[in-house]
């Protein structure tokens, strides 16, 4: 099972090479992780999307919080949230592909930001389904090039990670 897992930490070098080694030395696949720093400057927030049995996401939060640089900790998944991911990609826009293109941003609710010869550069935000059915309602052979930032999460109503 996919697990969000968001942490405060000191926002200093080599905090995210720690998190990161801990999980690649206990064989724990990351899907994706985003950090930032937060309205706290001696804080960054990261969010790992990882996945597995129970006992595995236990495991991971446990050892997470051994880090001497994690601060406080939220599994996602144990309560409402909300989850977020950015992708940019770039399509072929020419001949019929322009108007399929436009037809097909307009219906998931993205932006084209860049217009070339040739092609548009489409922005999307949405859960990681809804991307991923964006992509797979393109004709493979219209996809250019493919970006996605990895999922941010946050607590739905009183659910906060603050220290």
């Amino acid at each position: 099972m996919k697990h969000i897992i968001s942490l405060l930490m000191e926002n200093e070098a080599g905090a995210l090479s720690r998190v990161a080694g801990l999980c690649s030395a206990r064989g724990y696949n990351i899907e994706s992780l985003t950090v930032a720093p937060t309205e706290d400057e001696t804080l960054s927030r990261m969010t790992i999307v990882t996945s597995g049995s129970d006992e595995v996401i236990e495991q991971i939060v446990k050892q997470l919080n051994k880090l001497v640089d994690v601060v406080k900790m939220l599994d996602l998944n144990d309560g409402r949230f909300i989850e977020r991911e950015l992708m940019l990609v770039k399509v072929k826009a020419t001949g019929a592909y322009r108007e399929e293109m436009k037809r097909m941003c307009e219906i998931f609710r993205g932006r084209i930001i860049d217009v070339a010869d040739g092609s548009f550069t489409i922005e999307l935000t949405g859960s990681g389904d809804k991307l991923d059915a964006f992509l797979e309602a393109l004709d493979n052979s219209a996809i250019i090039e493919t970006v996605r930032t990895g999922a941010s999460g946050i607590g739905r109503g009183d659910r906060i990670l603050k220290v």
